[in-house]
């Protein structure tokens, strides 16, 4: 009976730390730490990508189909997330020979008659899957070994600022991605919100009344620049 009890505790233990051991960082949290060879050579993520901000981006196997055309269509907007000091880094349970392989295949197709893509960005080799665990990207009622498709949106300060997960049977919308970026981007700038369906340039929520009775008296102009829904929803005019 006493082997049977330590037997269970035991297991119970290696249970509990096997749960710990894959926990997915929380918004607000800082962005866990690790190194890994890649086909840009050893990173270091978060930390080799300075203050710029940073996209970690899980897939569950290179050459799959759906994996394929998310990467397509990062290398197609790569030049997009550069312009808003994005950082992005792929990572998946493949070893660095696979990653090379698939990297070279992919830079060899004519996706959506684009033409052919450059992948400049790091695909980085998770083979014993410990960055996969501490950004919780093993979700075992799906899969022991592959990842889900994790996005995970990574500030300046390596604050992990937004988590998203999909579906391994579901490709995401890297357009999406952006405007995730451009948003939160825009809220840390102007101390502002912004409103469902948002896309860069709308007019943005304030969370608060944006004037007072000495401002306007000062000068009537200054309500020019907003406007509101009932009196509930305050908008600050961003579109000419």
């Amino acid at each position: 009976m006493k082997k049977l009890f330590v037997t269970f505790v035991m297991a119970a233990l290696i249970i509990s730390a096997a749960a710990e051991g894959n926990k997915i960082p929380l918004i607000g949290s800082k962005a866990p730490s690790f190194t890994a060879e890649s086909t840009n050579g050893k990173i270091t993520f978060p930390e080799s990508f300075g203050k710029s901000w940073k996209i970690l981006f899980s897939h569950p196997q290179d050459f799959t189909p759906v994996c394929t055309s998310e990467l397509l269509e990062l290398a197609y907007l790569n030049d997009e997330f550069d312009a808003m000091d994005v950082k992005l880094a792929v990572i998946s349970t493949d070893d660095l020979k696979m990653h090379k392989m698939w990297k070279a295949h992919l830079e060899d197709l004519d996706y959506k008659d684009r033409g052919k893509q450059k992948v400049n960005f790091p695909i980085l080799d998770d083979h014993k899957a410990e960055a996969s665990k501490i950004y919780g990207m093993l979700h075992e009622p799906v899969s022991t070994n592959k990842d889900i498709r994790g996005v995970f949106i990574i500030d300046a300060n390596n604050i992990v600022r937004s988590v998203n997960f999909y579906p391994m049977e579901i490709g995401r919308n890297i357009d999406e991605i952006l405007r995730i970026v451009a948003a939160l981007k825009t809220t840390d700038e102007s101390q502002v919100f912004t409103p469902a369906n948002w896309n860069n340039g709308d007019d943005v929520l304030i969370p608060h009344f944006p004037y007072t009775a000495e401002q306007i008296a000062n000068d009537p102009s200054v309500r020019d620049g907003y406007y509101s829904v009932g009196d509930r929803l305050w908008f600050k005019k961003l579109k000419k």
